[in-house]
């Protein structure tokens, strides 16, 4: 299993009175896909357009799948990013 940053970008053209009707869906799918253990964090800048979404998958299309599969979903333009562990390159890592 590894880890994935998905900076989702909602779209300039989102209708966001449509996109913010979604909130109690999309809270109600994030805890459901956090108790599977497919999400983490969750953090959201509404002044950039952007959600920041830990994802915990076998491979990057397993993460997008997950994360195209909320709610607001339709809404994101996604850029995914595997991580590794805490540390600095080359050196040790940090627990």
């Amino acid at each position: 299993m590894q880890t994935f940053m998905v900076v989702a970008t909602i779209r300039a053209d989102t209708d966001m009175q449509a996109f913010g009707s979604l909130v109690p869906s999309e809270v109600a799918a994030v805890e459901r896909l956090r108790a599977a253990g497919a999400l983490g964090a969750v953090h959201i800048s509404f002044p950039r357009r952007v959600v920041f979404i830990e994802a915990f998958a076998d491979f990057e299309e397993a993460a997008r799948e997950t994360v195209l599969s909320l709610p607001m979903g339709p809404f994101f333009d996604l850029d995914v990013f595997e991580t590794g562990p805490a540390g600095v390159p080359g050196g040790p890592i940090v627990p």
